[in-house]
Order: structure tokens, then C-alpha cells, then sequence
């Protein structure tokens, strides 16, 4: 007998046998004798138990008297289908039970001494409704379908889980009202209704013990392990989240319940059509491992790993069935393959296509580690189960394009997030509006009336120094080569080698003038066709050989030239480049707080950005034009930092290149236009189109009336055009002042005319640049390579 009792229950419960009794005293009276003649022997022999008929609430009465039980419920419990039928007395949904059938007994066996039977997922809340609806079915003739499907999960003798449907009988309990029952009127029937999680109110209704449950349940099960099993993996793939999709133990334990195989392991690789590979995602390691890719993530279809084997399996979408891997071996040409499955120990197995459209999207793999407990019979199984892997596989590739594509938006595209809604707003009108038998035209995507705020950090001097490292390289390396050809052995055949010391030295020579276009291009090639063949097809001495060696290893391979003084040129270009780009994107989260705006950034040799702001930007939310005024103080407040940032690092890095800042005021507002074919936003209108004519010129241009540059190092320079604009600035550098940001001198100038345009002013101050600084910090040039790779 099992007895484990819910603590709160509407119910006091009352196991009684009263109905079985009347029936047995109707029968006793009856005219059939040998009825009649059981019937009174069976009441004769429960008379002494008068607790039988008016209710046993000590349970050590049943277990002393489980003979008697057995005789008095035998009509219901046939001993001819005891070894068939999974029976037992209950009460419902209560984890009571005994006068179990010989099936059942056996089950209960094979689970072991310490299984504890209990409803799957079936909680105190659950319990006490249920039992709250069961009055309310019975007693007040209400018509609530409350009853889900229950079941009990029990592990077999191999401790594979198996699953039970649970079906209740209850045609012989009674529910009676205690004095303490609450009489419910239809209001309070209809308020509870709507109001299944509320347990305190179905409580105050349905006070504990306030009815009485008196007789006695029967409870039959049957197997459903194949469909529960089913479901259960249903569930598990179809879950939205692939964070929560079943682990590699879950699922496999799933199929151990559909094959009824112990030790029956789960594989799972997809295929890739566009490059016709078999691929096992890092992201599944956590949830299916595979057996055929047990080492590589990816491996050709047309490997000779596969061979033959898997050409049913590719070309008719057929299963791939092994049965005994060590036959397979014996008897196949494809011992590679078998051998393979024998390491991980397996002797039997099942490859099955997973399929869609008739187009392959993976293999699932079943495998086992007995011979033959896998087959092309129980195979058939997997007909259960793969509509649910093939809607799972779909939809991971159907996910996967999509963050693809997610990810090239973020990371390859320049659609800001301030415009996104736009692009998203066209592009539902064409999923909604797409018609086949019409072509659907995309509106262009235009912001009118917003303001341009531009501005640049550029590294002062890049082209020269750049041209500088690459001269200093091509000397080392032509210096080097020559060394080389000094110390070579004077051999008659080689006469040529005397030509070529003289051509290295000319070329040495030319780099002592202005470097031209083409002519890395010309000292690259006459290396590589005139001067290499001759070091690697003559032999020389020792000490020559070992110039020879590290010569070679020196050169870089992409271009097959010496690469030091450039590598640590470009090194120091990213390193800048990445510093002020990260102090400007962090800033701009701060800036999109004023309000929301259009911002890209671009790396040359250095930072350039666009800034656009205005009401159609976001229609949702009021624009003023202190707005502007506020994104203009924090452009010049970015600038300023990132001019401090760099200031700290030029002592770290091994060039210390200069930069030089630019702002450029437009008070004008221009629209902006996405332009399809470039797939990037650009000014829109003839008259606007003079705002892109002075962006691309000025940082290039000089003081009017001299040769001087109007952009300096450790300065910032604000171009504009209007005094208005020139009262807001010098408002704004005042305020700077006070902050002890930039320091209180001005220069004020103006600009040269450019193509076009004329009339420019500009103001240049220079930032406050000292150890007192709060963003200044030492830094090594190493914690900068190492924050670079």
C-alpha cells in the first residue's frame, strides 16, 4: 500500500466500501443462487469489519486485511487479467493506492524500492481546485471540463523512463457536505470561474475539511510512453527561446522512451547546401553532440570519410541503417567510416535524412552500443518523430538567416537606429502591400528640415610620415640585400651579380628624393624577378647563408618586403583611429538622451561624423531648437575629449603624430536622402549639395591672405558663416574657459574662398592640455597593441 497525503485538501477523506456492500446485499437477495450463494459468503465474510461499510480512516486496517480486500473487489479486479491490466484502488488525484494488479505490482517492482509515485506536474494549487471542481461537478450539477490528462513517469527495470496514462473511476464515492461547508450561490460559482489562480478564494468557498470524500476510486493505467514521449520532445523542440530548447540529456532520454533502448545515444548534425558540407554549430555543444563529427565542426559531403555509404542517404533521402558495426566493417568498403563508430563505441546505429521540400536540412544519428537493438525495423520509429525535427531544423535556418542578416545591418551597414523606423515602416508596406502580378515600388527614404552638424579629428601630417616609414623600410631592406651581395664568393659565372649591386644602389639612391606614385611598386617587383632567384639558386658561406635566413624570415608575406617602420605606422594609425572612435561612440549614447538623432562615424587617417537632428528624425516627439543648441555644446565637449585622449596617448606610441580638430557650423536645414544605389544617406538638393562641397574642402584650406593652414595641432577649429553662429560659439568656448577646458586665448580669421563658396569665418582655440587632466593615465605601447589585436 502507498499513502502520501496532500497537507491541504477540501476533503476529509474517507475510504469505504458501502456502495460494493449495497450491491453485494441486492445480489444476495437475487434468484440466481450461485449469485446469491457468493454474494452472502462475501458478506459473511466482511461482517467482523464493520469499518468496511461506515469508513476506514486508520489505513492499517486495509493493509491487514488485504486478502479480504482482494476477495471483495474481485469482480472488478478479474484474476484472469491481473498480468494485463494495470490497476489499483485510489482516491483521486491522491497519492493513495493499494489492491494493485500482478502487472502493476510488477512495475512498481522494477522501479526499485526507492521510486515515489506521484502525478507528473501536479501541485498543492492543482490539487485542491481539482478536488474544489469535483464538488462543484457532483454537488452543484455545474458542467466544468477540469480534467487534463495525468500521468505517472516510472522507470523499468533498465532505468528507462516510461509513461503512464492515468484514467480515474469514481462510480463508487459519494461527496457529502460537512456542517462547515459553505453554501455557494451562482455569483459565487461564476466569481470563482473567473478566478482559477486565485487558491485563497477557492479556500474561503471550500474550507479545509468542510466535505466529506467517502468510498473508493479505481484507478487503471496504460501505457502511452511512445505518444507522452513524443509530446514531450514536441514541446521541448517547438520552444521559442534556443536558449531553453532540451539538453543533449533531455532529448536523449526522450528517445530511450520511444526505442525502449538503454543506452540508446542522440546525434544531430545540418546540413549546408550552398557549400554542400555536413556542419556541427558550436552553439548546439550544449545540447546535441554528434558521433559522425565527433572531431570536425565541418566536413565535406563527398569526403572519403562517408564514402559511398551515404549516397542512399543524400541522393533518395533514405535512411542509413547499421545494425552491427563490426559486420559493417568486415563487409563494407567503407572501413573507415566503421571504425570511426567502433571507437566511440558504438555497434549499432541509424543516420536519418531530416527533410523539407524535398530539400535535406540535417542527419539526426541514433546510436547504441549493442549490436542489432538498432535496425531497419524499429528504425521506422523515426517516422514519429521527424515532422517535429524537420519544423525544429526549418526554423533554426529560418532564425540563423535572420540574425544574419541582423548582423550585417549592425555591422556592415550605416542604417542608425534614430532612422531605423522608417526603413521598417517601408518595409511593412511592402510585405503587406506585395502583390505578384504587380511590382511594388519602394517610396525613398527622406528626412526634411533637419540640421547638419559635422565634425573631424584628423591626424596632422599622415600622407608624409606614412611615406616616410615606407622609405625607411625599402632603404633597410635594399641595405640589407646589398650586404648580402658583399659577402657573396667571387664566382666567374655570376658576373651579374656585380649589374644588380649597382642597380640596388641606384634604387637605395632615388629613395634620397620625394617618393613617387609607382615607385614601392617598381624596387617590389625588381626584388622579387631579379633579385631573389639569384639567393635562392647560388650558395654562399656560412655567414652568408645565415644573412640569407634571416633576411627571408624579416620579409612580410603578404607583399615580400621589409614591413617594421609601416607595421608600427599603421599600428599607431589603429590604435588612434580606435581610441577616439570608441571616446565618440560612447559619448554619442550620452547624446542621443537630448534628443534623437541620425549619427555615422567614419575612420580615415582619423575621425570624421555626421550629425543630423531634427523633427521628422523622430515625429513622435516634440523638436525645439535648443535641441540643437545642446548638440552642438556637446559636439564641441566630444571634441575637446578627444583631443585629451589623444594627448595621452602620443607619448606611447612610437610616432607621435599630431591631430588637428574641425567643426562646421551650417544653420540652414537641408534634407537628407538614402540613396539606394550606394546604400548610404546623403544631402539632398542642388543648394544643399554646398554643404558637402565645403565639408570635403576646408579641413584642406588655408587663412585667407596666407599659406597657413587653418587647422593646428592641439587646436580646434569651428568654421561658420553667420555671426549668430559666431555669438553662440564664443558663448560656448567661454563656458569652456570657466571649466578650464580649453585655454583663454581666440583666434579669429578668415577663411580663403573655396570653389564656389566665399565669405567663411573660423575661431580656433587649443585645448587645456596637463597630467591634472581626470582622463589622463599612463599607457605603455604594448597595452595598446594588446588592446588592439
Amino acid at each position: 500500500m502507498d499513502i502520501q497525503l496532500f497537507n491541504e485538501s477540501p476533503f476529509k477523506t474517507i475510504i469505504s466500501f458501502h456502495k460494493l456492500i449495497e450491491s453485494f446485499e441486492e445480489i444476495a437477495l437475487s434468484n440466481v443462487d450461485y449469485r446469491a450463494n457468493y454474494a452472502k459468503a462475501i458478506l459473511k465474510e466482511i461482517e467482523p469489519i464493520p469499518e468496511f461499510r461506515t469508513g476506514i480512516q486508520d489505513f492499517s486496517i486495509i493493509k491487514n486485511n488485504e486478502a479480504l480486500i482482494k476477495n471483495l473487489l474481485a469482480d472488478l479486479f478479474p484474476t484472469a487479467l491481473t498480468q494485463n491490466e494495470i490497476k489499483a484502488v485510489t482516491i483521486p488525484f491522491q497519492n493513495i493506492s493499494f489492491n494493485y494488479t500482478d502487472r502493476f505490482k510488477k512495475i512498481l517492482r522494477n522501479a526499485g524500492d526507492e521510486f515515489y509515485m506521484e502525478i507528473r506536474d501536479f501541485d498543492d494549487h492543482q490539487f485542491y481546485i481539482n478536488n474544489c471542481c469535483l464538488i462543484l461537478n457532483n454537488y452543484y450539477n455545474q458542467k466544468i471540463d477540469f480534467n487534463k490528462p495525468f500521468f505517472y513517469d516510472i522507470p523499468d527495470e533498465d532505468g528507462v523512463e516510461k509513461h503512464y496514462r492515468i484514467l480515474y473511476n469514481a462510480d463508487f464515492m459519494e461527496i457529502i457536505p460537512t456542517e462547515n461547508a459553505v453554501e455557494l450561490t451562482q455569483d459565487d460559482i461564476d466569481l470563482l470561474f473567473d478566478n482559477y489562480n486565485d487558491l485563497e478564494l477557492w479556500k474561503s468557498k471550500f474550507p479545509k475539511g468542510s466535505w466529506i470524500l467517502k468510498g473508493f476510486g479505481i484507478v487503471s493505467l496504460f501505457d502511452a510512453t511512445t505518444e507522452s514521449a513524443i509530446s514531450n520532445l514536441k514541446s521541448n523542440l517547438l520552444k521559442p527561446d534556443s536558449k531553453t530548447v532540451a539538453t543533449d540529456e533531455i532529448v536523449t532520454n526522450i528517445f530511450k522512451s520511444i526505442f525502449k533502448i538503454p543506452d540508446l545515444r542522440v546525434g544531430f548534425i545540418i546540413y549546408n547546401p550552398e557549400e554542400e558540407k555536413f556542419i556541427r554549430p558550436a552553439k548546439l555543444d550544449n545540447q546535441l553532440k554528434s558521433f559522425l563529427l565527433a572531431k570536425d565542426q565541418e566536413v565535406d559531403c563527398k569526403n572519403a570519410f562517408f564514402g559511398c555509404s551515404f549516397e542512399n542517404l543524400l541522393d533518395n533521402k533514405e535512411p542509413f541503417v547499421i545494425s552491427n558495426v563490426k559486420k559493417f566493417i568486415e563487409e563494407s568498403s567503407n572501413k573507415k567510416l566503421g571504425e570511426h563508430l567502433l571507437r566511440q563505441g558504438i555497434q549499432s546505429c541509424v543516420f536519418a535524412p531530416v527533410i523539407k521540400n524535398d530539400h535535406l536540412l540535417g542527419v539526426i544519428e541514433l546510436v547504441s552500443g549493442n549490436a542489432r537493438e538498432i535496425n531497419s525495423v524499429n528504425a521506422t520509429k523515426l517516422e514519429l518523430v521527424l515532422p517535429y525535427l524537420t519544423d525544429t531544423i526549418d526554423r533554426y535556418n529560418t532564425d540563423m538567416q535572420h540574425q544574419v542578416e541582423a548582423i550585417i545591418q549592425r555591422e556592415y551597414t550605416t542604417i542608425h537606429p534614430s532612422v531605423y523606423w522608417k526603413f521598417k515602416k517601408e518595409s511593412q508596406n511592402y510585405f503587406q502591400n506585395n502583390n505578384p502580378i504587380k511590382d511594388y515600388i519602394f517610396k525613398e527614404i527622406v528626412f526634411k528640415n533637419v540640421y547638419p552638424l559635422y565634425g573631424q579629428i584628423d591626424i596632422k601630417g599622415s600622407s608624409e610620415h606614412r611615406n616616410e616609414t615606407v622609405k625607411t623600410d625599402l632603404k633597410s631592406q635594399l641595405t640589407t640585400l646589398l650586404e648580402i651581395f658583399d659577402n657573396q664568393k667571387p664566382n666567374a659565372n655570376l658576373v651579374l651579380l656585380e649589374q644588380r649591386k649597382f642597380e640596388l644602389e641606384s634604387l637605395r639612391n632615388e629613395l634620397d628624393f620625394p617618393l613617387k606614385a609607382d615607385t614601392e611598386q617598381q624596387i617590389q617587383r625588381y626584388i622579387e624577378e631579379e633579385i631573389h632567384p639569384i639567393l635562392k639558386n647560388t650558395k654562399g658561406n656560412a655567414i652568408n647563408e645565415k644573412l640569407e635566413e634571416i633576411y627571408f624570415e624579416t620579409l612580410d608575406e603578404k607583399t615580400g618586403l621589409f614591413y617594421q617602420e609601416r607595421k608600427k605606422f599603421d599600428n599607431a594609425m589603429s590604435i588612434i583611429n580606435k581610441k577616439l572612435a570608441s571616446v565618440l561612440d560612447k559619448k554619442q549614447i550620452e547624446a542621443q538622451q537630448i534628443y534623437p538623432h541620425y549619427y555615422e562615424r567614419f575612420k580615415t587617417d582619423g575621425v570624421e561624423h555626421n550629425l543630423y537632428i531634427g523633427a521628422s528624425i523622430s515625429p513622435t516627439k516634440p523638436f525645439d531648437i535648443m535641441y540643437l543648441h545642446n548638440l552642438r555644446l556637446w559636439q564641441l565637449q566630444t571634441l575637446c575629449e578627444m583631443e585629451l585622449e589623444h594627448h595621452q596617448l602620443k607619448e606611447s606610441l612610437p610616432y607621435e603624430l599630431d591631430v588637428t580638430s574641425l567643426i562646421l557650423v551650417f544653420s540652414a536645414p537641408l534634407s537628407i536622402r538614402f540613396r539606394m544605389d550606394e546604400k548610404r544617406f546623403d544631402v539632398d538638393g542642388t543648394y544643399n549639395a554646398r554643404y558637402e562641397v565645403v565639408k570635403k574642402r576646408i579641413d584642406k584650406s588655408n587663412i585667407k591672405g596666407t599659406k597657413e593652414r587653418i587647422t593646428e595641432k592641439e587646436k580646434i577649429t569651428i568654421v561658420y558663416s553667420q555671426n549668430s553662429e559666431e555669438a553662440e560659439y564664443l558663448k560656448y568656448i567661454k563656458y569652456l574657459q570657466h571649466k578650464k577646458i580649453l585655454e583663454p586665448s581666440i583666434e579669429q580669421f578668415e577663411v580663403e574662398d573655396l570653389q564656389g563658396v566665399s565669405g567663411l569665418r573660423a575661431i580656433r582655440v587649443k585645448v587645456i592640455n596637463n597630467s591634472t587632466n581626470p582622463v589622463a593615465q599612463k599607457i605603455t605601447y604594448q597595452d595598446l597593441l594588446d588592446e588592439l589585436n
